[in-house]
């Protein structure tokens, strides 16, 4: 996931890669059939109770920003069947592994928004989401770039305002200077605080944790992922 700064005017835009290799045609066939069935309809106001975006209401509702793989959004739902979750992604080919992998395990408890980030925090109502994800975002490592960063005062006060009070904002990064770097921005916030009450409590997964591909590159490379879990006040 990476993101440019919006215009004065505008809000914060959220961009990651659109496209990479073409798609197969299972995965072209499922953009066609599946997507529509799943994806939530940003041209129309979204339901009061975020929880009517499900054939069978979940008891509550997650975000996932930038899933990647999608490894880590289909181990939860599997994992937590009673529960709704939403993945974004701007990146084709997430989409379609996504998209896959709902078809393969007949998952209906997942939605699926292909696009801008920014345009899904707009439109989902406040205090709708139980907890957001936010996984290994573009770390943007060049100084200049830093501004682009996921984890951006404006961006916190976006994400509190979706969360519920008590919701959680879970994110994990393998670079140290990100880790800082956000973890100096939530401490200001007046909308969020570190849950860590020792050292474990950010060096370790937290218990329900699913593991991706890109972690396990990055501990195969040696760098050492932070996990965070910030509460909504």
């Amino acid at each position: 996931m990476s993101e440019r700064q919006g215009s004065d005017q505008t809000p914060r835009a959220f961009f990651g890669r659109r496209k990479g290799h073409a798609l197969k045609p299972r995965q072209a066939a499922l953009f066609d059939t599946l997507l529509p069935r799943i994806a939530p309809d940003l041209s129309k106001p979204a339901p009061a109770d975020l929880r009517m975006l499900f054939a069978n209401p979940p008891d509550d509702v997650r975000l996932e920003i930038g899933f990647g793989g999608a490894e880590h959004l289909i181990e939860q739902a599997q994992a937590n069947p009673h529960g709704g979750f939403i993945g974004s992604d701007a990146f084709v080919n997430a989409i379609g592994k996504a998209l896959v992998a709902i078809d393969d395990n007949k998952l209906g408890n997942i939605r699926l928004h292909h696009g801008d980030a920014s345009a899904l925090l707009d439109w989902l109502p406040a205090g709708a989401l139980a907890r957001i994800d936010l996984l290994y975002p573009d770390p943007w490592p060049k100084r200049r770039h830093w501004k682009r960063r996921f984890i951006q005062d404006d961006s916190l006060r976006r994400l509190a305002r979706i969360l519920k009070s008590g919701g959680e904002l879970r994110f994990v990064t393998d670079i140290a200077d990100y880790a800082a770097y956000a973890l100096a921005r939530v401490m200001r916030s007046q909308d969020f605080i570190w849950t860590a009450e020792q050292a474990a409590d950010w060096r370790k997964p937290w218990p329900d944790f699913s593991g991706t591909r890109y972690e396990a590159k990055a501990r195969r490379e040696g760098r050492v992922p932070a996990y965070f879990i910030f509460r909504r006040r």
